[in-house]
């Protein structure tokens, strides 16, 4: 359940601007804010299964977003790549941009 959360988290983090608003709130409110089901569905005056269904689709269309663009794929590779370049780089001005890479995420 974690690496769900953290996935959909991180899939949030990159496509969120092609969600609506209201994807947008429901998203934060449960994954972020860790509200429940019905404390969103409480505070938006719709029922619980309809907050449920709103947050599952919004869920398959971050991981469809994901399918077409891997923008998180992508970045998981690059910050690989960028561990693994630290491990191996010497020299401490090369050490110094490996850290500024790291920094940028």
């Amino acid at each position: 359940m974690l690496e769900k959360t953290n996935r959909i988290n991180y899939l949030y983090d990159f496509y969120q601007a092609l969600l609506t608003p209201k994807q947008r709130s429901y998203m934060e409110m449960y994954y972020l804010e860790d509200y429940s089901l019905g404390e969103i569905s409480e505070l938006f005056e719709v029922s619980r299964q309809a907050v449920y269904d709103n947050i599952k689709r919004t869920e398959k269309m971050l991981e469809s977003y994901e399918d077409k663009l891997h923008l998180f794929s992508r970045f998981e590779k690059r910050k690989q790549i960028i561990v693994k370049l630290s491990e191996t780089v010497k020299d401490p001005e090369a050490k110094k941009y490996v850290q500024q890479l790291l920094d940028l995420d």
